[in-house]
Order: structure tokens, then sequence, then C-alpha cells
């Protein structure tokens, strides 16, 4: 009978939330190391929906993960590649939109988690491959600026209007700059 190693399954979307949560807390109380947690988030993100779900999770939580991402989990993210750039730009524009919203709304507590939630995934994307977020943030702006591209669906999906639209430019430029 030939040797098979064990492979990890890749957890539901759900799965991946909670999981993540459970590691962030463990990182919060050092009850694991950076390099642990980065082997783990590696695991993670090889899949979509482990990515979705850790990004839900890292995001828009209370961990300080994304507020100081320690180079052992940039490095993880950053040779994950292509999905997590995606991810990050589409959470990007996501928040940038929903900060535009609550603002209108009136809604303090929501706009600064959705403004926090922008700059994390600002900061997460100055660590990334350059050229993939290059690349994937020019596709973005396509959409914002031209409604063009392979992202006017995902605007047009979400209904942002054109003052959200000029926000998550604003984004994406504010990115290059730096």
């Amino acid at each position: 009978m030939p040797n098979q190693q064990p492979t990890f399954k890749q957890p539901t979307f759900q799965q991946a939330m909670e999981i993540t949560a459970t590691w962030l807390q463990q990182w919060d109380n050092e009850e694991i190391s950076d390099e642990v947690l980065a082997d783990r988030i590696g695991e993670m993100v090889a899949s979509r929906d482990g990515a979705r779900g850790f990004f839900v999770v890292t995001l828009a939580g209370d961990s300080a993960l994304m507020d100081r991402i320690p180079d052992v989990v940039a490095g993880q993210l950053r040779s994950a590649g292509r999905d997590v750039v995606d991810l990050s730009v589409r959470n990007l524009a996501m928040s940038t939109a929903m900060a535009v919203h609550h603002k209108r709304s009136g809604d303090d507590n929501q706009q600064a988690g959705s403004e926090r939630v922008t700059f994390r995934c600002t900061e997460l994307l100055r660590l990334l491959e350059p050229i993939l977020v290059k690349e994937r943030l020019e596709q973005l702006l396509e959409a914002t600026i031209d409604n063009s591209g392979a992202d006017v669906s995902f605007l047009e999906r979400w209904g942002y209007d054109d003052e959200q639209k000029r926000a998550i430019s604003t984004c994406v430029y504010d990115i290059a700059a730096a």
C-alpha cells in the first residue's frame, strides 16, 4: 500500500471564519507565535473560501493582527499571490463605499468601522506583491473612472454610485502615491 500524506482539508467560508477567530484569540493572548500563526494562515488562504473567511475576521475584527502585521505573516500573504490581492482590493472597494454610505446615514460607529477596514486593506496592499497589486488596482480604477473593464459588474452588483466610486478611486490613488 503506497504511503499517502494527509492532506489539509480546505475549510468552508463559515469554518474559515471560526478557525481564524480562534487563531487570532490565541495570537492576541500570546499563546501562539507569529511563525505558527503565519504557517496556519498560509494553509488557510490557499483556498478562496479560506481566504475570504480569513479576511472577514481579520479586517473587520478587533484583533491587532492587521494593524501590525508581523513580517512572517506578510510573507505568507504575499506568497499566496493573486487571490489574496484580489480579495484585498475588493475589500478596499467595499469598505470605502460603505464608509460613504454610513457617513450619509449619520452612523458614525459603522463609518469608523468601515474606515478601519479601508485602512487595513491599504496597509496590506502595500505589503503584497507590487506588480500584482498595481495590475489589480488599475483594473478597479478602469471600472470606477471609465465604467469599463472586469470590475464594472462587481461595482454594479453592489449598487455603488458616483460618489462611492470617486471615494474608491481616491483610495487607489493614495496607495499608488505611497
